[in-house]
């Protein structure tokens, strides 16, 4: 399991970090990596994929980073087509991570999804303080070809609130999607 962007490397521990926060959405995971690998790097990132409209979150906060729906299609765009961001085998090694999410985990975008795609799906939320932001991006490969989807609210009054105004949304884009 190797992740190369740029020359830049995870180690064995950092893949299994990736691993575990990306399947599993494990906090611990994350910040650990967010500590390995640094803000510098990861603005590095940012820089090069194009995505201007995000802000990591400051010091250890990795989970106060500002996105919008442009960058997240930026970035689901990256792991599906050639780019000299990504190599194709961290490409292939972040879907095969995205779509290997814990079915606790695999809400949000792939409600509704066709039969005979391939989902890859991140889904990240946060109370804010009293309402929640509930995130959830994915890209679904077939032999047809791919569709990404990125799906961003914020000001929901509770997570379950948010997660089924996420998946009419998907339900109503991926029912869309499979009548054209």
């Amino acid at each position: 399991h190797e992740l190369t962007v740029q020359g830049r490397q995870l180690g064995p521990e950092q893949a299994e970090e990736a691993e575990e926060m990306i399947t599993e959405s494990d906090d611990d995971a994350a910040s650990d990596l967010w500590a390995e690998v640094g803000p510098a790097a990861m603005q590095n990132f940012l820089n090069l994929a194009g995505m201007t409209g995000t802000t990591l979150g400051p010091g250890i906060y990795w989970g106060l980073t500002q996105v919008n729906a442009h960058d997240e299609m930026l970035l689901l765009r990256l792991l599906v087509t050639p780019n000299t961001v990504l190599d194709p085998a961290a490409q292939d090694y972040v879907l095969r991570l995205m779509a290997d999410v814990t079915p606790s985990q695999r809400w949000g975008v792939p409600a509704g999804a066709p039969s005979g795609v391939t989902v890859h799906v991140k889904n990240g939320w946060l109370p804010d303080p009293d309402l929640w932001v509930i995130n959830s991006i994915g890209d679904f490969t077939s032999r047809d070809g791919t569709t990404s989807i990125v799906i961003l609210t914020e000001e929901n009054p509770s997570m379950p609130y948010g997660i089924d105004t996420v998946q009419a949304a998907a339900q109503a884009i991926n029912h869309g999607l499979s009548h054209t």
